[in-house]
């Protein structure tokens, strides 16, 4: 158990926290959600020590054992993949690597002995004999194959040093559990897998992530960082965000009859309890969801940007068609006889189990990279405006201002200051924010920016490389509610099952074996069937 009393956390003499009081009890996921900047990761660094409280304090149970997600990909090049697994029991390794020392000793002492005997005790009662299975299996869980188990962490790509530091961060059954963006870099397959491991874990599990699906499918509290306090609630993201939305509601219209803002509540509430009740995560929460009330839950401070985007011209009869597109990058295959049509107004989710597959295909379409064999043809109505999953590349001239940098994309009748200005305080840069030069901006910064470009040029072709990267739980959502009615074509990656889910109505799955394509369907639709996953799984 954890227990946070009086928390309070002071940075240069900025409050951002005070006053936290918490308890994480066994058997609940707990989500952290909050804006960028608003704590979330510092909040976990502080349950793992890292960071000392101001104020209050921060106790853990005797002898839990923490562990957390490592977020240097590179921390570990020169050890063995499966080394680097059993590492996330700190206490265990550095028995195995004592215990070994001693045993190659030349000169094998009685003290030694009876020294190796006391680790050997230790050891057994940690379950050590059985670690290299457990971290074997638990790689192969995530997708990384056994022929690299005892490669060094330098010879793997950066996608599958992601997923052996998340092997690495689940083994040895923890006490407590601490994820900081978890489903970052991970394919669907094994985002799927963390699900169901996250929804039976009996432990304490505590999860930073701006996934919203994903969220909803393991938490069952909710941690809201916001006006500088941290606030637990029962029930998952979507309960979380209706609750706040609803009180929201009632404290801006105080004309409105309060009696009926409660009575929706009370009937969401009702609903959310009822299917609450057929989930193996949340059933010992019901009771609690039906004594909420609405001063139980605060409306969200949080601010969202405003997207819309509107095509100059529609688009005729053709939008793109690709004919046996064939990719090989330093001597590995990456894409095979990559062959679809896509129609106008489609929009069209392509995923597979290596990033690296989409993002060439979507730099092929874009007209960034040349294929091996193959050809890519686009309809003459067609007007494409792509944002590349490396949007460093796009902020090259570092010394322009955001209102200077955006000024190049504008039409003669939008370049003049008031409307910028105005454009980009809609976007959340407001003020002196705009004359902030594009080198200091952060990830989000920067693909708000890429948006705001975006929309000036009108494409009618949308294509957007893992377009929510970097982006906080707000613009997402803005991001994915603008899409939705777009009347243009959208061709996009994403990790975000709930963006793929509710935006897609093609689905396209390529690896270096081909591809499995479904048009007029959902994303849901297509990994449930059976026929369909049967082809995807011969692509692997």
């Amino acid at each position: 158990m954890i227990t946070v009393t009086n928390m309070g956390l002071h940075f240069s003499g900025k409050k951002l926290y005070e006053d936290v009081n918490l308890k994480f009890t066994p058997g609940n996921c707990y989500g952290v959600i909050g804006a960028n900047g608003a704590g979330k990761s510092t909040f976990l660094k502080m349950l793992e020590g890292k960071i000392e409280p101001t104020s209050g304090s921060i106790s853990i149970g005797k002898n839990e054992r923490i562990s957390s997600l490592n977020q240097d990909h590179y921390g570990f090049e020169d050890c063995e993949v499966l080394d680097t697994v059993i590492q996330g029991h700190e206490k265990l390794y550095k028995i195995m690597k004592e215990k070994d020392a001693l045993y190659a000793k030349e000169d094998f002492s009685d003290e030694d002995g009876v020294k190796a005997a006391e680790l050997e005790g230790e050891f057994a009662e940690m379950d050590g004999w059985n670690a290299e299975a457990d971290a074997s299996q638990l790689l192969q869980s995530v997708g990384i194959d056994e022929s690299l188990h005892y490669e060094k962490m330098s010879e793997l790509s950066e996608g599958q040093k992601v997923k052996v530091l998340l092997a690495q961060a689940l083994f040895g059954n923890p006490d407590i559990l601490l994820l900081d963006e978890p489903t970052n870099g991970l394919d669907n397959h094994t985002i799927e897998w963390l699900q169901d491991f996250l929804a039976d874990y009996e432990n304490i599990a505590i999860v930073v992530s701006h996934d919203r699906y994903f969220l909803n499918q393991v938490c069952t509290m909710m941690c809201d960082v916001d006006f500088k306090k941290i606030s637990l609630y029962v029930g998952n993201y979507d309960f979380w965000l209706k609750s706040s939305q609803l009180a929201a509601k009632m404290r801006q219209d105080a004309n409105a009859k309060k009696e009926d803002q409660i009575k929706e509540l009370k009937e969401f509430i009702a609903r959310f309890s009822a299917n609450a009740s057929k989930s193996k995560q949340a059933t010992s929460r019901k009771k609690q969801l039906d004594k909420i009330t609405l001063d139980d839950i605060q409306p969200s401070s949080r601010k969202y940007p405003f997207i819309k985007f509107e095509k100059e011209r529609d688009l005729g009869n053709d939008l793109v068609s690709v004919k046996g597109v064939s990719k090989t990058i330093d001597g590995k295959k990456i894409l095979d006889n990559i062959t679809f049509t896509l129609r106008p107004g489609e929009k069209t989710a392509i995923i597979s189990r290596s990033d690296v597959a989409t993002t060439v295909l979507m730099q092929i379409l874009a007209g960034k990279m040349e294929p091996d064999e193959g050809e890519v043809v686009w309809g003459q109505t067609t007007r494409t405006s792509y944002m590349p999953k490396n949007i460093n590349s796009d902020f090259e001239d570092d010394s322009l201002t955001i209102i200077d940098w955006l000024r190049q994309f504008a039409s003669k009748e939008e370049s003049d200051d008031p409307f910028l200005r105005s454009f980009l305080g809609r976007m959340l840069f407001s003020g002196d924010n705009i004359q902030k030069q594009i080198k200091v901006l952060s990830g989000g910064e920067k693909v708000r920016c890429m948006l705001s470009k975006m929309m000036l040029q009108k494409g009618n072709v949308l294509m957007l490389d893992d377009p929510t990267n970097h982006l906080d739980m707000e613009s997402i959502t803005a991001l994915n509610d603008a899409l939705i009615p777009f009347d243009g074509s959208l061709i996009f990656t994403s990790h975000d099952r709930e963006f793929v889910q509710t935006i897609a109505d093609h689905i396209i799955e390529v690896s270096d074996k081909g591809m499995v394509q479904r048009a007029d369907t959902h994303y849901d639709d297509f990994v449930n069937h059976p026929d369909v996953q049967k082809q995807v799984e011969e692509l692997y």
